[in-house]
């Protein structure tokens, strides 16, 4: 049996590994995936041999919360607003004591004038009382670290919460140490105190955290959204009457009617009326499709323009709505977490620097250097490899590429996004909406013998009593070009082929080829020119005025300006461009052929498309799914990193992990080059950071003292762990200079 569970308090890859170990020590678990970038467990488990109970008394064991199993989409929301707003706080907190606490401390280094009464010349002590005072509030601020950071180390999986813990911890007691011996008349220990220290790591881990979480992916609200699609009403038929009841008492079989303008309650059959239905949601076909008896419908489409009776065939979980929100609920849970740099090695690097620092002390003070020397040593050791740059390296740098990115119209929600776009080798752009406009325009109109504004004067008179959905590209070609409408008689619509009536005393019939010859109307001159705008992938249609063939319009959903641009600069970056789509194969490969792209999935269901994504990963790619649909939710879910178009769907918008504001994909070219440079930064930042602790944590363990070299200061040592901050921010802010090439 297999089951999800939410866990709260994670920071890190070490906490996660934390969580891993003391569930699969449970008799019974035979597997046990903690999903960092969704904060879940999904364990395997065998129910005869361990309960859900024991496993989340395991997580609790390794110091972690599991979440109520109830917990909605809403209220996940809400718990984690919260805690990024006490991030915030606890941030604000701990800043307003640092910044007079470095003043303080280290003001006189830059000439710094201080009042007499905490002045170190004249009031040694005073001066590090003052600075006491102000360190206590950046403690408090940070007092998860040491909740965490304390509980996980006595329980043998120390993370970098315990990093920082025992640092500032160190620096405080060694501060407290010096405050005594001050206290005795020792005024050397003024330069000892390390108050500010453990007050400047501990503001900018808070920092840090701050700006993680305010970059994490929101993918909760993306389940909510599906489920508000499907109407709360159904209009069934029960003993010849009319009733309204609950979607949730549909059963299999029940004849439901449906008036124009209404939503589809569940899927079913057609078994009276005749109409046409907006699927665009849920299949991506930006025109609405002529349904009649004998059709299917789907679910939380729109009926447009016709009353009609179906029966009920897929009700509740069995729904193709009901299935698009398990698939998206699946991918999300599925998806492989973004393995954070920082957090794998830290996972070695926290131990091995604990380890390092108590050898180190002890090491010296066996050697009968005493005990300030040995605990100057550890307090180095621990100060200069506390990970500041190592936990800023990340999120700094994500933090001024989303900004960058924003500038763009790049909207990237989570740095798991920002940090996974670079590694992107084959993107599959949805055709509808994404490649093209995803509305039905007239692209072609051909008259013969008339004027073409007169011709298009009659078939918009016409199309406007009709509400056919290619009518209404016709009607407003029509406005467009000012045209005035001529009152219709004699209108008449026939579904599937295409509408006759009287304008202007002339007869006129619009529609298709078997219209045209059911009217005995001869097409052989123009019907080539037919075919060959059908071989576009555009919807051709004739217009015959008093029996006489005067010309032929074409509606297609045409391709973006920047489509075919967009699609070559990818394919010269290395990438592999696949489309997918519902549409037909001739319009499919009709289109793909005006953008350049070889690779086409076409006539593909809404539910399958996750699934096309999936065979593409199973190849070895990492995959971009680009899309703008209710449909593409599940793909987009699926995929390494979804991208939405910024004019789609809410929910489309919601399961992907890049917007693109302006709807223009040519913004995936700047995403890809944005997520380069990023990551080239980030690796920049961590090459620096743990270039600090590589050079200076043999320093700080005195291997210059072996040599008859200085001991390393604790002081020199934290204003090299600060400058090893500083120039991780202003590397980061670089980024600021990013441009697209485009």
């Amino acid at each position: 049996m297999e089951k999800t569970i939410k866990i709260g308090g994670m920071t890190c890859a070490a906490c996660a590994k934390a969580v891993e170990r003391s569930v699969k020590k449970l008799d019974g678990v035979i597997k046990g995936e903690v999903n960092m970038a969704t904060e879940k467990l999904l364990v395997e488990y065998d129910p005869s041999k361990v309960r859900i109970s024991m496993i989340k008394d395991a997580i609790k064991k390794a110091g972690y919360i599991p979440l109520d199993d109830n917990l909605t989409a809403e209220s996940d929301k809400q718990r984690k607003d919260i805690e990024i707003k006490n991030l915030f706080k606890n941030l604000l907190l701990s800043a307003v004591f640092t910044i007079p606490l470095l003043y303080i401390a280290m003001g006189h280094m830059f000439g710094i004038m201080l009042p007499k009464i905490i002045d170190h010349t004249h009031n040694p002590l005073n001066f590090a009382l003052i600075q006491l005072i102000l360190v206590i509030p950046t403690v408090f601020a940070g007092k998860r670290f040491y909740k965490v950071g304390f509980k996980t180390l006595f329980k043998g999986s120390p993370n970098m919460d315990s990093l920082i813990a025992i640092g500032t911890s160190a620096s405080i007691l060694y501060g407290l140490f010096a405050i005594y011996k001050i206290y005795h008349g020792d005024m050397e220990y003024t330069k000892d105190l390390y108050f500010e220290s453990a007050a400047t790591i501990i503001t900018l881990i808070l920092l840090g955290k701050y700006l993680e979480a305010k970059t994490k992916g929101k993918t909760s609200e993306t389940i909510k959204k599906l489920m508000m699609l499907s109407p709360k009403n159904a209009r069934v038929i029960h003993q010849d009457k009319e009733i309204e009841i609950p979607i949730d008492e549909v059963e299999v079989g029940d004849i439901i009617i449906v008036r124009p303008g209404e939503k589809i309650p569940v899927d079913g059959i057609i078994v009276e009326g005749t109409t046409t239905i907006d699927e665009s949601m849920l299949t991506g076909e930006s025109i609405p499709v002529l349904k009649k008896a004998g059709d299917e419908v789907i679910g939380a489409s729109i009926n447009k323009n016709g009353s009609i009776k179906f029966k009920a065939t897929k009700v509740g979980e069995n729904t193709t709505l009901s299935q698009i929100i398990k698939l998206v609920e699946g991918a999300q849970g599925s998806k492989a977490p973004i393995a954070r740099l920082a957090d794998v090695i830290s996972g070695y690097f926290v131990p091995i620097v604990i380890l390092i620092a108590f050898i180190s002390g002890i090491s010296w003070f066996i050697s009968g250097r005493g005990t300030i020397f040995s605990l100057t040593i550890f307090v180095s050791v621990l100060v200069i490899a506390c990970p500041c740059a190592l936990g800023l390296a990340t999120p700094t740098a994500i933090m001024v590429g989303s900004g960058k990115g924003a500038e763009y119209g790049v909207l990237i929600k989570s740095g798991s996004a920002l940090e996974l776009t670079h590694k992107i080798n084959t993107i599959v752009f949805d055709k509808t909406g994404t490649i093209t406009e995803g509305k039905p325009k007239v692209t072609d109109i051909f008259s013969f013998g008339i004027d073409e504004n007169k011709l298009l004067m009659y078939a918009a008179s016409c199309e406007n009593a009709s509400e056919h959905p290619l009518g209404e590209a016709i009607v407003k070609e029509g406005s467009n070009r000012g045209l005035d409408l001529i009152p219709v008689k004699e209108f008449l619509s026939i579904p599937g082929h295409g509408i006759k009536a009287s304008v202007d005393s002339h007869n006129i019939v619009l529609g298709n080829k078997k219209l045209m010859k059911d009217m005995d109307i001869d097409i052989n001159e123009t019907e080539k020119k037919f075919d060959d705008l059908a071989t576009e992938g555009k919807t051709p249609m004739f217009i015959a005025i008093d029996g006489k063939i005067s010309g032929i319009i074409a509606v297609s959903d045409v391709v973006k300006e920047n489509s075919k641009k967009a699609i070559k600069k990818l394919q010269d970056m290395g990438i592999e461009v696949a489309m997918i789509t519902g549409d037909n194969k001739k319009t499919a490969e009709a289109i793909a052929k005006q953008v350049g792209i070889d690779r086409v999935f076409a006539e593909v269901l809404p539910q399958d498309k996750a699934m096309e994504v999936k065979k593409l990963q199973d190849e070895g790619k990492k995959v971009a799914m680009v899309g703008d649909g209710i449909n593409d939710a599940p793909a987009l879910a699926q995929s390494d990193v979804g991208i939405a178009i910024g004019s789609g769907t809410d929910v489309a918008i919601e399961s992907a992990d890049i917007i693109l504001m302006k709807s223009d994909i040519l913004d995936v070219v700047t995403s890809i080059q944005l997520s380069r440079a990023t990551i080239k930064n980030i690796k920049q930042n961590l090459f620096w950071a743990f270039g600090y602790n590589i050079l200076g944590i043999p320093i700080a363990a005195g291997i210059l003292t072996l040599f008859g070299g200085p001991r390393l200061n604790p002081m020199i040592a934290a204003a090299a762990m600060s400058f090893s901050s500083v120039s991780v921010l202003l590397n980061a802010l670089r980024l600021k200079g990013f441009k697209p090439e485009i």
